[in-house]
């Protein structure tokens, strides 16, 4: 009965949903995802924000674009997401 609680814990993985704000790198995108916090002192709601590298293999994701990632193994030093889906495609005026 343990067996089937751990493989059930090993294969749920965080995600996140962010905005895309650099694609400037070889199948790496940034995303930064922010959330909403209430100030420990002072109880405003404010917005705290963190940027994560996420792996995209075929280079599709483009500045602005809202998309999903999830946590897996290590890519390189600094990058341990993957981008799952495109949620939103950027607005172009």
């Amino acid at each position: 009965m343990s067996e089937t609680q751990n493989t059930q814990q090993a294969k749920r993985q965080r995600t996140l949903i962010g905005k895309v704000v650099s694609n400037k790198m070889d199948k790496t995108v940034v995303v930064q995802v922010e959330r909403r916090v209430k100030h420990p002192v002072y109880g405003k709601i404010v917005m705290r924000s963190n940027k994560y590298k996420a792996h995209d293999e075929t280079n599709q994701y483009n500045e602005g674009d809202t998309v999903e990632i999830s946590e897996g193994r290590p890519i390189s030093r600094d990058k341990s997401w993957t981008v799952v889906r495109l949620i939103e495609a950027a607005r172009v005026i």
